[in-house]
């Protein structure tokens, strides 16, 4: 099962930042990780990357237009979006040229939390966008009949030097920068939890150790809509997604999967 799949109906466009900071030398990066609230709808008291849905301000700031299927403007909108909520989310600036000093992104912080305009946010502090800086690695959108559904995008981009993740105490709870390995102990152990995406994500990132070899392989892989399946197999049923798209684990017991 290959190529682009579908999306479901009534989905939601959304867009996530996987942030990559550099640790000691010849250790593997860590990465930056929200707690999502416990009273959230969708993925409640799950560690997950920081991001959010696509508004209207995003396709404002992107200069394009939010028709459902425009995939390149999508795109587009996707990159401003992971910009926007990384800030809001945990105050960390990335795609903004120059580079925020700490008063400048204070105030992007407290405008976007009043509701103002990103556009207008950033020409009034004498920024520009850079969304460039955002490398696009997978697009997931999961049917699993929850509440809402997420047609998300994902990207990498390296965190600045310095950055301090502080969560914004409503959405997100908790920030935590580790090893994509160590959360998938943690997880296994029952320390953390994480969703079936995030878990397929953490362990693509493990295996390839390093920003640059993420993005090497992002920038040879399409990211087309992986939409996962449920295939039963002689000893159970499994949750399934396609085997070439850089994922070194493709199937899940669905009684294990944990999905929203």
């Amino acid at each position: 099962m290959t190529g682009q799949t579908p999306a479901p109906p009534a989905t939601i466009p959304a867009a996530t930042l996987i942030l990559f900071r550099d640790a000691a030398p010849g250790a593997p990066p860590d990465v930056l990780m929200i707690e999502r609230a416990g009273g959230m709808a969708f993925a409640a008291g799950a560690m997950v990357f920081p991001g959010g849905r696509i508004d209207p301000g995003d396709h404002r700031a992107a200069g394009t237009d939010p028709a459902p299927g425009a995939s390149d403007e999508n795109d587009a909108a996707a990159r401003i979006a992971a910009i926007r909520e990384t800030i809001e989310e945990v105050g960390i600036a990335v795609g903004l040229s120059p580079a925020p000093d700490a008063p400048t992104l204070a105030r992007l912080r407290t405008g976007l939390a009043a509701g103002s305009d990103f556009a207008g946010l950033i020409a009034q502090a004498g920024l520009r966008l850079a969304p460039d800086m955002l490398v696009p690695f997978a697009r997931w959108c999961p049917n699993f009949h929850e509440t809402r559904m997420f047609d998300t995008r994902f990207f990498l981009a390296r965190a600045p030097a310095g950055a301090i993740a502080i969560p914004d105490g409503t959405e997100t709870t908790a920030a935590l920068w580790a090893t994509p390995q160590a959360i998938l102990t943690d997880a296994d152990a029952g320390r953390r939890h994480i969703i079936f995406p995030t878990r397929r994500n953490l362990e693509r990132l493990a295996a390839l150790g390093t920003f640059d070899r993420a993005a090497a392989q992002a920038r040879a892989i399409t990211p087309d809509r992986i939409v996962p399946w449920i295939e039963d197999r002689d000893d159970d049923r499994w949750l399934c997604i396609p085997a070439d798209r850089g994922y070194p684990v493709t199937a899940e017991r669905l009684d294990s999967a944990r999905r929203g």
